[in-house]
């Protein structure tokens, strides 16, 4: 009877050991490659985010840089001539081009619209527009 009751202690013991069983395992295995693959996706959408903005810096910073320096050019410059629009310049990995109207938005003046794109297909084109004077 003995050998029976320390059977009978035994099994249960052994029902009752503390431990993760193979279900456990697997739910908690789907919901962290869950979580691992929304991480993944945050960082892809990081990355393109950051790279996006690195292009739109870049363009803006080359059409500021051409705007200055039509600015500089004296007024009646060939740069400046509104006959022969669109002007054009490629400067590495960006194309640039401006138009010129003269007398508008009053006389004596020159509005220059500068466009920046990008030979990156993902990137956005810049626009920036400046007034120039006669005499300045």
């Amino acid at each position: 009877m003995q050998m029976v009751q320390n059977r009978t202690e035994n099994y249960r013991r052994m029902n009752n050991s503390k431990g993760f069983t193979l279900v456990e395992v697997m739910v908690a295995m789907a919901i962290f490659s869950i979580g691992i693959l929304a991480v993944g996706q945050m960082q892809m959408k990081s990355i393109s985010g950051n790279a996006s903005a690195r292009m739109q810096t870049e363009a803006t910073a080359v059409a500021v840089d051409r705007l200055e320096r039509l600015n500089y050019l004296s007024y009646d410059h060939p740069d400046l001539d509104e006959l022969t629009n669109p002007h054009q310049v490629n400067e590495g990995a960006y194309s640039i081009v401006w138009n010129v109207t003269d007398d508008v938005p009053i006389n004596s003046t020159k509005t220059i619209n500068v466009t920046v794109t990008a030979a990156n297909p993902n990137a956005r084109p810049v626009s920036l527009q400046f007034i120039k004077a006669q005499g300045s």
